[in-house]
């Protein structure tokens, strides 16, 4: 009878895990995921399809292997590096379209980071690449030079600005310029050598002092000149092992260490730190994706509050390759990160700049393009496969069977929707499972074919349709009992992204036997 239906809610949050055993996760973590696949949590709420990409300029940097380095000076202006004919780095920039060359380095460097500044009247961009004396980029007349610089100087992997001082890592040594002049690094003028004892793996500025990485050791340097620098230990045995996944992301700073993704976040008491493993709920995941390579870039997207990092293995495909998404919720701490993985973005090297009203990110790989990313719904015209499954649910009481009749899918929609859906019962019943019949799948699709929102990604002027009412509650009959259950929602498309809601399920408990 109707009357005997109940209704069993599931609000999607909680991204991610996979530090609890399944049946653990289903009763107290309701919403969470153990697939969560090219969704990422939502500040808004709920699991949002990722965006896509596509080129940034329809043009192939000259040159071969993957990309060294991108750079975005401004919404208009991009610079990157690739090997040329004769072996050597050789830097363009954008101009009507195609890559025009600035010049090249001396020899062949490795990846490329680099820092914006303005000591003066002109923007400028620094760029090391660990081989190489130091590039400079002049914003306002496009020019690159490779100024002569001291002999510590060169070789460089490692960049930052700290007190209008340029920071190099050079090996062991934080060696530094005088102030307001990126080309001087003499003792005379304020330029120093700083040897910390550790190979440096990276530089970030955070709280008013420049924290040092090594593969063992957290340090950070204070003071303000030559004067009065001083190096303090911030962590002795936890170090970063990769450069290029230092970011900060919602006022703390995300680094991967050996035990997983770490924080490393101010605490109430000056000049405390805290450092927890933000990747603690999917310690398997974080744990498997740091073995499957040493060679990662990450991206902060500031107005999501996201951090993403990408694996990149080169004999991989791209539609294949990983990566992992955190959305933090919270200002400070561990507490409230939620975690996604990411497939089919293949990723060498990344940077990103916050323009007011717009983030440009850009990306590129072996193909030789640069690719803008979270453009479009598509990945520069390929499917997105997005995937979502629930841990398996008891919903009150796992030794009750029960029987579902009917569930309920709240999506909100920017455009055309389809996605496959299936029921799966009684995982924890290992005897019998792999020879229970489990329903067929259900595809839901929006009739509102062809409907746009206005100033959507996939919305274009003149063919578009507006106004017509998108569908957003799907309904649909479901065959199936068991003493839990689980769900999987699927999309394999270009359609435009969409976000999970909520979904309901109606149900009957039976007796108990």
């Amino acid at each position: 009878m109707a009357t005997q239906w109940q209704t069993f809610p599931v609000e999607f949050k909680g991204g991610l895990i996979s530090n609890l055993s399944p049946l653990q996760q289903g009763i107290n973590a309701v919403g969470s995921a153990t697939t969560l696949q090219n969704f990422e949590p939502s500040k808004e709420g709920g699991y949002k399809k990722v965006l896509g990409y596509s080129r940034y300029i329809d043009d192939v940097v000259p040159g071969s292997g993957s990309v060294l380095g991108v750079r975005v000076v401004n919404q208009e202006k991009a610079l990157a590096i690739r090997k040329n004919g004769s072996n050597f780095s050789e830097y363009y920039i954008n101009v009507a379209g195609a890559w025009s060359s600035l010049g090249a380095a001396a020899s062949l460097g490795g990846k490329v980071r680099g820092v914006d500044f303005n000591f003066g009247t002109v923007h400028k961009v620094m760029l090391v690449d660990g081989v190489n004396s130091p590039a400079v980029f002049e914003d306002t007349t496009d020019t690159l030079t490779f100024p002569t610089l001291t002999a510590d100087a060169t070789g460089a992997e490692h960049i930052e600005i700290y007190k209008n001082t340029i920071f190099l890592g050079n090996g062991s040594n934080l060696v530094f310029s005088a102030p307001y002049d990126e080309t001087d690094f003499t003792p005379a003028n304020g330029g120093g050598i700083i040897n910390v004892g550790h190979t440096i793996t990276g530089l970030i500025v955070f709280r008013d002092q420049l924290i040092i990485f090594s593969r063992n050791t957290v340090q950070r340097l204070t003071g303000s000149s030559i004067a009065d620098f001083q190096l303090q230990p911030i962590s002795d045995g936890i170090g970063c092992l990769f450069p290029d996944t230092i970011q900060e992301v919602g006022g703390d700073v995300i680094y991967m260490a050996a035990d997983g993704l770490r924080l490393l976040s101010a605490t109430d008491r000056i000049g405390d730190f805290g450092l927890e493993i933000a990747s603690a709920p999917i310690s398997k995941d974080a744990l498997d994706f740091i073995k499957s390579t040493d060679n990662f870039s990450s991206i902060v997207l500031r107005e999501k509050a996201q951090y993403r990092v990408f694996g990149h293995i080169e004999s991989v495909a791209d539609q294949v390759s990983k990566g992992l998404v955190a959305t933090k919720f919270s200002d400070q701490g561990a507490s409230r990160i939620e975690w996604g993985t990411l497939e089919g973005f293949k990723v060498y090297c990344s940077d990103g700049r916050y323009i007011p009203g717009q983030e440009l990110t850009l990306f590129a790989n072996g193909t030789g393009y640069v690719y803008k990313l979270e453009d479009g719904s598509s990945r520069d015209g390929e499917t997105i496969r997005a995937v979502y499954e629930s841990p398996f649910m008891p919903i009150d009481d796992p030794k009750l069977r029960k029987t579902l009749y009917k569930a309920t899918l709240y999506v909100d929609l920017n455009g055309t929707f389809s996605v496959d859906f299936n029921l799966k019962f009684d995982l924890f019943k290992v005897k019998n499972y792999n020879s229970t019949v489990q329903p067929a799948t259900i595809n839901l699709a929006s009739s509102s074919t062809g409907v746009f929102v206005y100033g959507g990604v996939n919305s274009l002027y003149g063919t578009a349709t507006y106004g017509s009412q998108l569908d957003k509650v799907y309904d649909t009959p479901v065959i199936g009992s068991g003493q839990t259950f689980a769900f999987r929602i699927e999309d394999i498309s270009i359609n435009p992204s969409f976000t999970l809601d909520t979904a309901i399920f109606e149900y009957r408990s039976h007796d108990r036997n």
